[in-house]
């Protein structure tokens, strides 16, 4: 898995993106040392379910390294710690302080909060689960606001897919997994177009931009993965 990344990691370095794009983040090439020691904990078992996000989040993966890497739930609930080096070009409005941010991904704070309080310790949630984002890009226009890799236009969003299929194909068959759930639509559509047979679903994405998720996302997801029959006992 970690060779198919840091392919991943170079054909995405190579690539270039145009305006309203102006600055590129590549979490996996600047926090490769604590996404390393997240592979090597919690990504060597087989055969359990793959949840998959889209891309990095500025105050999750952007700063740790880890999907929907909340800090205060990678450092104290996994017990992650790596230095983090600087994006190739950073955003004023979007520092990485790595372990140092004090801002918390709302995202990243109702996965890893839910998976927690539902299964105590990291290593049973990584019994049943293992998460992975499909991008590992995050996009960010000049005022700092966050662009998602399906906005992209189409001559850049298609060879990027093309390498980011590729990887997951690559994942796919290390991790064997039961199946895939994808954390939104997108990241589903992904999953699908990679793997036709695999695909359990989605839940519903963690995003504060979500009504619904703010209505309740921890009890959606558990209603939705008990609708796709994957066990949370």
């Amino acid at each position: 898995m970690k060779q198919a990344l840091k392919q991943l990691i170079r054909e995405t370095d190579a690539m270039r993106f145009t305006p309203p794009v102006t600055h590129v983040y590549n979490p996996l090439r600047y926090a490769w040392q604590a996404h390393r020691q997240y592979l090597d904990r919690f990504g060597r078992k087989k055969g359990r379910v793959l949840l998959l996000g889209m891309n990095p989040g500025p105050w999750g993966m952007a700063q740790t390294g880890i999907p929907f890497g909340e800090v205060a739930a990678v450092s104290e609930w996994m017990k992650i710690d790596a230095a983090i080096d600087q994006p190739r070009e950073p955003h004023n409005k979007r520092p990485v302080t790595g372990f140092q941010c004090s801002r918390s991904e709302v995202s990243g704070r109702r996965v890893w909060t839910w998976a927690k309080t539902r299964f105590e310790t990291p290593d049973a949630f990584f019994d049943r689960f293992f998460v992975h984002n499909y991008c590992p890009l995050m996009f960010l226009e000049e005022s700092g606001r966050n662009r998602t890799p399906d906005k992209l236009p189409q001559a850049e969003r298609n060879p990027l897919f093309e390498v980011c299929d590729t990887a997951l194909k690559e994942i796919i068959e290390y991790l064997e997994p039961e199946g895939i759930v994808g954390v939104g639509a997108f990241a589903e559509k992904r999953a699908k177009a990679v793997w036709k047979s695999g695909v359990m679903g989605k839940i519903l994405h963690p995003s504060p931009a979500s009504p619904a998720a703010n209505r309740g996302w921890a009890e959606a997801a558990e209603r939705q993965f008990t609708e796709m029959g994957i066990p949370l006992d």
